[in-house]
């Protein structure tokens, strides 16, 4: 079934698309218009922000929190009924190091507060944390797509393999422009979406 969304598109392929050309803009326009630095650190409200600001054009719900319960294949992501009181939880956690930052990351995650773009939308709100606190980010370009998805699937239960991957990928590079474009490109690779690159569009 395709999402309902503002664009009334009804071939999920069309969908991809447009979700990812309208959204990378978005991205692209979030560093260049230095928007991304008004957004709140490590709180759900900031993720919100940064999601509304990326998907806000193409659905609704945008900034929005899910109204029903999802998973990605056998694992359930946080009930709706403990939705609201998990991200409380996870927007006080501290965030002075980096193994508190992952570790808040990794909770967020199972939280899926939306209904889709959670992974593109955390992962800048991840880099956001580590810039402000440690003053660094990860680079995306040096972390292999199957090493990650692998990594955070198990993160649920052991959180050493995604600390370990992540960590490596650290750059002080923090407002570098070709990092951060890159960056988008392989955080949306990570989900299945190549069809454009940021710097094209």
């Amino acid at each position: 079934m395709v999402l309902q969304n503002i664009l009334n598109i009804t071939n999920q392929i069309e969908l991809n698309k447009a979700e990812e050309k309208i959204s990378k803009q978005k991205a692209k326009r979030l560093f260049e218009s230095g928007d991304i630095n008004r957004m709140e650190i490590g709180t759900f409200k900031g993720l919100a922000q940064i999601h509304a600001y990326l998907f806000g054009d193409i659905y609704e719900f945008a900034g929005k929190l899910r109204d029903v319960n999802i998973a990605k294949g056998n694992f359930r992501f946080a009930p709706l009924m403990y939705l609201p009181q998990s991200l409380e939880h996870i927007s006080a956690m501290p965030q002075q190091s980096f193994e508190q930052i992952i570790e808040k990351y990794v909770e967020m995650n199972v939280a899926h507060p939306f209904r889709e773009g959670n992974g593109r939308a955390t992962r800048i709100w991840l880099d956001l944390i580590l810039k402000n606190e440690i003053n660094c980010v990860i680079d995306w370009n040096a972390v292999d797509k199957a090493d990650y998805l692998s990594a955070m699937e198990r993160s649920v239960v052991k959180d050493v393999e995604i600390k370990h991957l992540l960590k490596a990928a650290l750059t002080d590079k923090i407002n570098d422009r070709e990092l951060f474009m890159k960056g988008i490109d392989i955080s949306y690779y990570y989900e299945g979406y190549s069809e454009f690159k940021v710097e094209d569009l």
